[in-house]
Parts: structure tokens; C-alpha cells; sequence
């Protein structure tokens, strides 16, 4: 037998709602961000439309959706910005909370932060990595 579109598993990405439940808690997330005194210099220069853009596509990809991605790559984007592990942990605690707050189960929430784990060496600063 064949896997077809109607035997195959929803991705996370179909199983919250498709794009507007990623746009959702983009917004969300970055209210969040922008909101906290110790995170929002990171973004004090950044064009948020287009921030909010890329981490929705990112976010896609991530929850198994399409991959429209074009932008650079994490560690490019990020090491620049001397990001701590501190902020970092932050930054995912609140897209934690925004997926908790909007209603996403459980298992896609921890698909979500496997995925933070793993990136963690990209987007914290080379000598503020805990395993340093």
C-alpha cells in the first residue's frame, strides 16, 4: 500500500492551523520579545515586518510545513548580535509560552524545543555556549 495524502500523518504545520496559526504566533511571540527590557535592543535596528516574515518561514519549515525559506543562515544572522545563552533561553521561553498560550499540543511544543536545542551553537555567541 501506498502512503497518500489522506493515510499519511498531518505535519505540525497542518495539525495547528497552516500558515495564518504560524503568522498568529509570530506576532504573538515577537509581542512577547519586544516587550522584555533584556531582549529588545537585539531588534532596535531590525526591519520587523521582514523579521516577522523569516521567522514565519522558518517556523514553517521547522513544524514540517513547505520550505519557502531564502534567508541567511542561522549562525550568519545571529553570531553578530553576541547573543548569551541567557537571552537565548529567554527568547525560547517565550516562544514556549506563546505556542502554550495559543492552544499547540504538547508534542509539537517539544518537537519545537528539540529544535532549539539543536540550534543553540548557531544563535548563542561563540564564547557564551554552556557546553564552552
Amino acid at each position: 500500500m501506498t502512503v497518500t495524502e489522506e493515510t499519511a500523518p498531518a505535519s505540525h504545520f497542518d495539525r495547528i492551523g497552516g500558515a495564518s496559526s504560524v503568522k498568529a504566533a509570530v506576532e504573538l511571540f515577537y509581542d512577547k520579545v519586544l516587550a522584555d527590557p533584556e531582549l529588545a535592543g537585539y531588534f532596535a535596528d531590525v526591519d520587523m515586518a521582514g523579521q516577522r516574515r523569516h521567522l514565519a518561514l522558518m517556523l514553517t519549515v521547522v513544524l514540517g510545513g513547505p520550505n519557502e525559506y531564502t534567508g541567511r543562515e542561522l549562525a550568519e544572522a545571529h553570531q553578530p548580535l553576541h547573543i548569551t545563552a541567557e537571552h537565548y533561553a529567554k527568547v525560547g521561553g517565550h516562544l514556549t509560552a506563546t505556542l502554550t498560550e495559543l492552544g499547540v499540543p504538547a508534542d509539537v511544543i517539544a518537537e519545537v524545543q528539540t529544535v532549539l536545542g539543536k540550534v543553540q551553537d548557531q544563535v548563542v555567541a561563540a564564547g557564551d555556549r554552556s557546553d564552552a
